[in-house]
């Protein structure tokens, strides 16, 4: 073998690899992919653990074939080969510093499923919701399922013998396995089974000598990962190769084909939600709900729950769910628990979208787990220890005392039923001492979980996390014979060596070394990161969630769309960690792979809510373009659509939006025109109003004056009426003010309709005068002077192509324009900011303060926005809005999903009688990214995957609405509908609700 260096622990000849030899060799051997490109590598380096190995590169097999030749190439190479799935392993595993093995790309096919004989046929990058969703018109399933199972492969399933929440009725991957297809490291292609089919030679030689030690070595429990099966290969149980091989994480050969077992899915399922003063109560608690038969029983603490998650009363939770051949069924299995639990409360749940709210947040929690409540990073590392299930009270009991002793926190939760505790802690891995205080807690750890007769892993695998202790759960002569066996597989140590036998030590490799110590000078203030860029960036852990396909929330959209790792959130966090880390991507700010990767960032934000960590790539995004192009020319669209409110008042102050319009109406003078601003020819320019909102405004306000006047009476709809009335300021963002201010002129209609004055934002600075010497002024008076004219933006457009410094500007001028308002002396609390446009409206909320997060008026500016719905909900309680009586549809805009939320909108229409709700996802169009040359197709793709298959599927009567103008944009431009802002169709209908004599009475 050839030596990769002393750090990566492999052995062999000291001379480094001919990686140019070894691409090429590959490349000729191979149908797939071979990629030793900087961004393949990078994609590479981690996985979901602490841990961190740079590849030489990756290449993406098409079949057993081409796995067999790549493995006969780096054998040849003396190159070490790391099978890969879905990168969602949390010890370690799934990094390497030889090839890696992408079996995701091609390798993702249900061969066959056979519903009578219960079984599948997959090969192994097959997600496993993907088999779920083709075993359900059968009534079956795949028994395991990890809270990954959006993302995470059949292979490595398999590789690390997963278990998931459902383990208490249908076991670990193991039991449902029954043949596999393994290409070993020589290249020979077996078939493993039972009765020693497809062993190697010599390994039931070493079994039938050591029957005496397999038989005693191995404690009973459900969840025993850790170490090699090989007491599967015991006479008695069937001398199993098969089962055998399932969690030996790709060291002894790679899985190219399994024949699966599936399970009968229950028809109806309850979910039973069993309250306990505290995580030790529900653990004591959960080996007694075994004997009921439960499908599962996880349990959650307070720590890891949103307080508005409508759990019983308690500090900690039993998830009990029950399986039926009938919803009564089910429910009484359900309540039969609830009536033998000894709880402080409890809730049966059967319908199921509740159960599905219910289950994202245990699912979530390896992510939410990794920051603590003060908002300080947790990391895996001892993830998911097992113990028998009735010591598992008593062991979290010690458990909670040694990370007391060592001064560390962390939330217990996972799989009670069978004993097996997920858990992050908050080790100090960036530090010298930090890291010989993980090593020391980790040895006392192996010690703690051994004296409880459990296993150092109960789920994941020990990888390069534990594999150094097992000889403190095994001892010395079992993991001897854990080395017999590898040698007997791999005799060239070949496949993925340093994990279970001749380990890495715990504490190297770890992916934090890398980093900056220092803070990166950045533009944003990153609040939640205690400004530091590094950290922001390491907020990702690689779960994964952004990976997944199923229509659900946001995140994200151009994965979804591509496929490709380096689109997904986690991918581009990947590319800026090795960015920072400077060792792969070595060219820093200006890294074209890093600008590639984000280039296809839509900037919709759904990973800042759908993350479980709370990833914000769109403010990275942001970050790194206002870097990338520092002091250098920047693409056309950034000048263009980057600068779209500067180009816009140009128009309105010069008047030629007619011409315009005219001149984007004429073919050629159109296509110049995009060519020249970098959009994309298949879009269509939209058209600029004639009037803007803000004429339409001041038109408006002299109309009423004048008749006031004329007519000696204050106009009924802003006359007191002598209760006090609210008054809003309603942004005039640049959409609703120049491309459609029909929307703003609705709103106003509604707004006082409602009861509420409406104004605008000021156009001129006004400053505050210092009084003179000896000068005596109350507040209520104080002098001040005239400053400069201006209007108020977000600035949205140059946040997200990252002009930052004008992004900067702009916002100040925003806060000087509206520095009466926010001026503490003047307004305790500032008057509510309506800001119609979900987009900006979110800048607003979050851009903004993070931004000038120097400046405490843009805090105060932040908690004064209100979406439509919040501002009619908030200043107008009482009002009862026109009823509609109508189905809708269409989608809820992307920023609004993951910054401002959507329930007073939801509770709006249900009050004005719009039934059914908008699809999810986002529509694509993103403000300028679908108008980019370059992202048409993206953004197309991006529609159809939610928001154009709703629209299709509504019926004639189907109100459209769509409170973007991008969403907007986008229905019009590829399905050829008018979609409608909420203010829209609530003015529509007040309009049509007057009273037919009032209407005679003002002709």
């Amino acid at each position: 073998m050839t030596d990769l260096g002393a750090k990566d622990g492999t052995s062999g000849a000291a001379d480094p690899p001919d990686v140019d030899g070894l691409r090429a060799t590959l490349a000729a051997e191979m149908r797939g992919e071979v990629a030793f490109d900087v961004t393949a590598r990078a994609l590479t380096t981690m996985d979901a653990s602490n841990y961190r190995r740079v590849p030489l590169g990756v290449v993406r097999p098409r079949d057993a074939d081409d796995v067999a030749a790549a493995l006969s190439v780096c054998r040849t190479h003396g190159v070490p080969v790391v099978p890969r799935g879905g990168g969602t392993s949390i010890a370690g595993q799934a990094t390497g510093t030889g090839v890696v093995l992408d079996l995701t790309r091609h390798m993702n096919r249900i061969v066959a499923l056979d519903p009578e004989a219960r079984t599948a046929v997959v090969q192994p990058g097959v997600v496993l919701d993907r088999l779920q969703e083709v075993a359900a018109p059968h009534g079956l399933r795949f028994g395991p399922d990890p809270s990954t199972h959006s993302r995470c492969t059949l292979g490595g399933m398999i590789g690390n013998n997963s278990c998931g929440s459902h383990s208490v009725a249908w076991g670990t991957t193991a039991d449902s396995v029954r043949e596999l297809s393994v290409v070993k490291g020589n290249g020979s292609v077996v078939r493993l089974g039972q009765s020693w089919q497809g062993a190697p030679d010599g390994l039931r030689t070493m079994v039938e000598g050591e029957l005496a030690r397999l038989r005693t070595g191995f404690p009973q429990l459900p969840r025993r990962i850790s170490g090699y099966a090989l007491d599967a290969l015991l006479p008695e149980k069937g001398a199993d190769v098969a089962r055998s091989f399932c969690g030996s994480e790709g060291t002894l050969g790679v899985l190219t084909e399994a024949v699966v077992r599936l399970v009968e899915a229950p028809r109806a399922r309850a979910l039973a939600v069993l309250a306990y003063a505290d995580e030790s109560a529900a653990a004591e608690a959960a080996a007694g709900m075994l004997p009921l038969g439960p499908l599962t029983v996880e349990g959650m603490a307070a720590d890891l729950v949103p307080p508005d998650a409508g759990l019983p009363r308690g500090g900690a939770w039993l998830f009990v769910e029950t399986g039926g051949a009938d919803p009564a069924e089910a429910r009484a299995r359900a309540d039969a628990i609830v009536r033998a639990a000894d709880v402080l409360d409890a809730l049966v749940v059967t319908d199921p979208a509740g159960q599905r709210a219910l289950w994202r947040l245990r699912e979530d929690a390896s992510g939410t787990a990794t920051r603590m409540p003060d908002g300080s990073e947790a990391w895996p590392g001892w993830e998911d220890c097992a113990v028998p299930p009735a010591r598992l009270g008593a062991y979290l009991r010690d458990f909670r005392h040694l990370l007391s002793a060592h001064a560390l926190r962390g939330t217990p939760y996972g799989h009670f039923g069978d004993g097996c505790v997920h858990v992050r802690i908050d080790f100090d891995l960036l530090t010298g001492a930090g890291i010989g205080r993980f090593r020391r807690f980790s040895e006392e750890l192996a010690e703690l979980v051994v004296s409880h007769g459990g296993s150092l892993s109960g789920e994941h695998g020990d990888g390069q996390a534990r594999a150094e202790l097992l000889p403190r759960m095994y001892g010395t002569e079992l993991v001897g014979l854990f080395e017999r066996a590898k040698d007997l597989w791999d005799p060239d140590d070949l496949l993925n060596p340093g994990m279970l036998v001749r380990p890495h030590r715990l504490d190297e490799n770890l992916r934090f070394a890398v980093l900056p110590r220092e803070p990166v000078d950045v533009a944003f203030g990153y609040p939640a990161d205690g400004g530091d860029f590094s950290a922001a960036v390491r907020r990702c852990v690689g779960v994964a969630k952004c990976r997944t396909t199923a229509a659900a929330g946001v995140m994200c959209p151009s994965f979804r769309a591509t496929g490709e790792e380096e689109h997904s959130t986690r991918g581009r966090a990947r590319l800026l960690h090795e960015m920072l880390a400077g060792e792969v991507v070595t060219d820093g700010w200006r890294s074209t792979e890093v600008r590639d990767a984000l280039d296809l960032c839509l900037s919709c934000k759904g990973c800042r809510s759908d993350c479980p960590v709370g990833v914000d790539m769109a403010t990275y995004k942001a970050e790194f373009l206002h870097h990338h192009y520092e002091g250098r020319r920047r693409p056309a669209a950034h000048c263009t659509m980057g600068r779209l409110p500067e180009w816009l008042r140009l128009v309105d102050r010069t008047g030629t939006a007619p011409l315009l319009n005219s001149l984007a109406s004429v073919r050629p003078f159109a296509a110049l025109g995009k060519r020249l601003g970098g959009i994309a020819p298949e879009r269509e320019i939209p058209r600029l109003a004639q009037e803007t909102f803000s004429r339409w405004w001041g038109r408006r306000f002299k109309e009423r004056v004048r008749r006031m006047m004329r007519e000696g009476v204050y106009d009924p709809e802003v006359e007191l009426d002598g209760s006090p009335r609210e008054v809003a300021i309603l942004w005039p963002d640049t959409f609703t003010e120049y491309l459609s201010p029909s929307v703003g002129q609705a709103a106003v209609r509604v707004l006082e309709a409602a009861g509420v004055d409406v104004m605008l934002p000021p156009t001129v600075v006004m400053r505050k005068r210092t009084p003179r010497a000896g000068e005596s002024v109350s507040l209520s008076h104080h002098p001040w002077s005239v400053g400069a004219r201006g209007h108020v933006c977000c600035g949205l457009t140059y946040v997200s192509t990252g002009q930052l410094d004008r992004a900067r500007a702009v916002m100040r001028r925003t806060l000087d324009l509206m520095g009466v308002f926010l001026d503490p002396d003047v307004h305790p609390r500032p008057p509510a900011v309506v800001v119609l446009e979900p987009s900006c409206a979110a800048a607003l909320r979050t851009d903004l303060p993070e931004l000038l997060h120097d400046d405490p008026r843009a805090a105060r500016l932040a908690s004064a926005v209100l979406t439509f719905a919040e501002a009619l909900e908030r200043l107008a309680p009482d009002w009862s809005p026109p009823h509609l009586d109508r189905p809708v549809t269409g989608q809820t805009h992307c920023h609004q999903h993951a910054v401002l939320g959507d329930g007073a909108d939801r509770r709006l229409r249900e009050a004005a009688g719009l039934t059914g709700s908008l699809a999810g996802g986002c529509c694509g169009l993103a403000g300028n990214f679908g108008f980019e040359k370059g992202h048409y197709e993206v953004s197309k793709t991006c529609a159809e995957e939610q928001l154009l298959p709703a629209v299709r599927a509504a019926t004639p009567d189907t109100l459209l609405l769509a409170d973007g103008f991008s969403c907007r944009t986008q229905l019009e431009q590829l399905a050829g509908r008018k979609g409608r802002h909420l203010a829209e169709a609530l003015a529509e209908a007040l309009d049509q609700s007057v009273d037919p004599e009032v209407d005679q009475g003002s002709d």
